[in-house]
């Protein structure tokens, strides 16, 4: 019902009201009332200042008939007590705090004793406890005396603001002490961290050598506990990536920045020693890396590796359609999004409160975990309705299933792969996603032209390093080198003539052959993509894809045929995606061309049986020459025995006959 009225208790009002009920009312008070009389704000008058001295000097205490201070010279006390002379002042002496606060009385009214009281003249020099004169501020140093000047404009600050500037000053103070107190002789060790941010110097082989004894302990010491090696640190990270930072400054002005005497090559070596190190690769596969991509894109290539690729997932619109799909995904708790303007089906998984790869709707088959990049080749297959396809590698499915989705379950689907073993999974995930226009097949892709021919369409997956999967695998920062990478080249380059050579160039619809790799070696991708070319009768079209870097047309001491341009390379430091290679065949003519000598090419794939009309010139000088030597042997012969030889020869002939 609300408080009762108490007549009885009246409340003063004015600022001792609010003093009372606000929490740190005299710190407000004093943005109103400050202590210096220059600074133009309203003072209190005589009769105010006389009133307060009355209650200032009742309340401590004094004799009743001492006069207030300020309105005439200083005042001696009754007593006789020689040390009441300066005993007295030290009541009537007051300043003001360093908290800037204001005393105030019972009834709301500003105390006098909180300012020096000060009137025209009137007052004389006041004397402290122990006997200073006021004259002593005059004796002020000049930072003091700036201090002072700048206490009117602190007035106005809460306390959290005073607090905040006095820990700036100290922090300030702090920061200065050095400088101040810094010696001449001592300039040069301060300076050290400066000048080695101003120039980068290459470290001397000493140093190398000593780095790379403590990293090879290291290694001892992990590998084997029962190592004769001390134990020693490894190398510390944040020194080596210092090290690479300043080594690619300088590469990138490398007339100007450069260390006199030192070649580039010095640099370089030093850069891919420290990246090895920092990122945990081999030196092949940098030294690799390093011929592919600029200095500053290699950085990015390596520190997107790091990370892993966001989780996607292609919509099976067999089943559903991808808003349908995303409604029930948010309703279980999943942060999606539409993976792109590129694709219809993709949506990317940003996190989720259940297991995406286990959901109802996963198991229904409404979708398929499925990376952004193994999308591409589909797409730039193009595949239509009621033709004849066939995906050469085929597992674990996902593209197989997407063929099968754009083809709306319509023509035929030739899934094979060489591992008997990874067939499950594809078998699994085409029942699962309701595919029913596919056909597995375990049969090595090299031999198919001579199994099965004349699709109408080819998408080959070619194995490959996986230099563009780093994220997923690890293990190929340091297991793979030159042998590897030429193995996988030859295989490819086998499998691509046999792809090339099962599909129908006198299709209505197709005709095309897509080649794709996760890897992003050379080697593997242009390389092999250029032999093809050599070989067969295709030539390369667009892929259709909007995105992705062009293809090499030349590398090293390398030179391609200038179509390559049309082929197309994705990063995963500048797509978000795995690094994946794509091109696009397309196939005028069955006819297989006469073999040619691939000088260029480290390795020759198995090319078809020679032309039955080829000309071979080398046997008839061979003849000639048996002839010669037969002839020179029976001069060199007995006349008697080169009469016997010439009658067993004249017995053999009607024999043969």
């Amino acid at each position: 019902m609300g408080r009762k009225l108490d007549p009885t208790r009246k409340e003063k009002r004015g600022p001792g009201r609010k003093a009372r009920k606000q929490r740190g009312a005299e710190v407000e008070l004093a943005r109103f009332l400050p202590p210096e009389p220059e600074t133009g704000k309203k003072k209190l008058s005589s009769h105010g200042r006389k009133r307060a001295a009355k209650r200032r000097l009742g309340a401590g205490g004094g004799p009743a008939g001492r006069k207030p201070l300020g309105g005439g010279g200083e005042q001696e006390p009754t007593g006789d007590d020689g040390n009441a002379k300066w005993l007295a002042p030290a009541k009537a002496k007051k300043t003001q705090p360093k908290g800037n606060h204001v005393e105030l009385s019972s009834d709301g009214e500003v105390e006098e004793g909180s300012w020096e009281m000060e009137e025209d003249g009137s007052s004389e020099e006041m004397v402290d406890d122990y006997g200073a004169s006021s004259s002593e501020e005059e004796e002020l140093l000049p930072i003091e005396k700036a201090a002072l000047k700048q206490k009117p404009d602190r007035e106005g600050l809460s306390e959290d603001d005073s607090e905040e500037e006095e820990e700036e000053e100290e922090e300030a103070e702090e920061a200065s002490k050095p400088k101040m107190g810094q010696k001449e002789e001592e300039g040069p060790d301060l300076q050290l961290n400066l000048d080695i941010d101003e120039q980068f110097k290459l470290p001397t082989s000493e140093e190398i050598e000593k780095e790379d004894i403590l990293f090879i302990c290291s290694l001892a010491v992990v590998g084997d506990s029962l190592t004769v090696f001390p134990p020693a640190e490894p190398p510390d990270l944040h020194v080596i990536h210092q090290r690479i930072q300043g080594n690619m400054e300088v590469l990138q002005d490398f007339g100007v920045k450069r260390e006199e005497g030192r070649s580039r090559q010095e640099y370089l070596a030093l850069l891919r020693r420290d990246m090895a190190a920092y990122y945990s690769y081999s030196d092949f596969l940098l030294t690799k890396l390093m011929d592919i991509f600029p200095l500053p894109e290699l950085v990015n290539f390596l520190e997107a590796n790091e990370v892993p690729r966001p989780v996607t997932i292609r919509t099976n619109t067999l089943k559903t359609r991808r808003r349908d799909l995303a409604q029930a995904l948010i309703n279980r708790g999943v942060n999606l999004d539409p993976l792109g303007k590129w694709s219809k089906t993709g949506l990317v998984i940003y996190d989720s409160t259940v297991p995406i790869g286990a959901t109802p709707e996963y198991l229904a088959g409404h979708y398929m975990l499925q990376g952004a990049s193994s999308l591409l080749p589909v797409m730039a297959l193009a595949p239509q309705e009621n033709e004849r396809i066939l995906d050469m590698c085929c597992a674990p499915g996902g593209k197989t299933s997407y063929i099968a989705q754009l083809m709306k379950n319509t023509g035929m689907i030739l899934a094979n792969d060489s591992s008997a073993e990874r067939l499950r999974s594809v078998v699994g995930n085409l029942h699962r996603l309701g595919v029913t226009n596919a056909v597995v097949s375990n049969c090595d892709g090299r031999q198919f032209p001579k199994v099965l021919g004349g699709f109408d369409r080819v998408l080959l997956d070619a194995p490959c390093s996986g230099t563009g999967v780093i994220s997923k695998d690890p293990a190929v920062k340091t297991n793979k080198d030159e042998m590897d990478i030429l193995r996988c080249a030859h295989l490819q380059k086998e499998l691509i003539l046999s792809a090339i050579d099962s599909v129908n160039a006198a299709s209505e619809t197709g005709g095309y052959i897509v080649y794709c790799t996760c890897s992003i070696m050379v080697e593997e991708n242009e390389w092999v993509v250029d032999y093809a070319l050599k070989k067969r009768n295709v030539r390369l079209v667009a892929t259709g894809l909007d995105f992705g870097k062009e293809g090499f047309t030349r590398f090293k001491d390398r030179r391609f045929h200038p179509s390559l341009k049309s082929t197309r390379r994705f990063y995963p430091h500048t797509h978000n995606m795995d690094g994946f290679f794509i091109a696009k065949f397309k196939k005028f003519s069955n006819a297989i061309p006469q073999a040619q000598k691939d000088e260029g090419s480290a390795v020759e794939a198995a090319a078809p049986p020679t032309a039955p009309n080829t000309v071979i010139s080398e046997p008839p000088p061979k003849k000639k020459k048996l002839e010669r030597s037969k002839a020179e042997e029976e001069q060199k012969l007995p006349q008697p025995a080169l009469k016997k030889k010439r009658s067993l020869q004249a017995q053999r002939k009607p024999l043969k006959a």
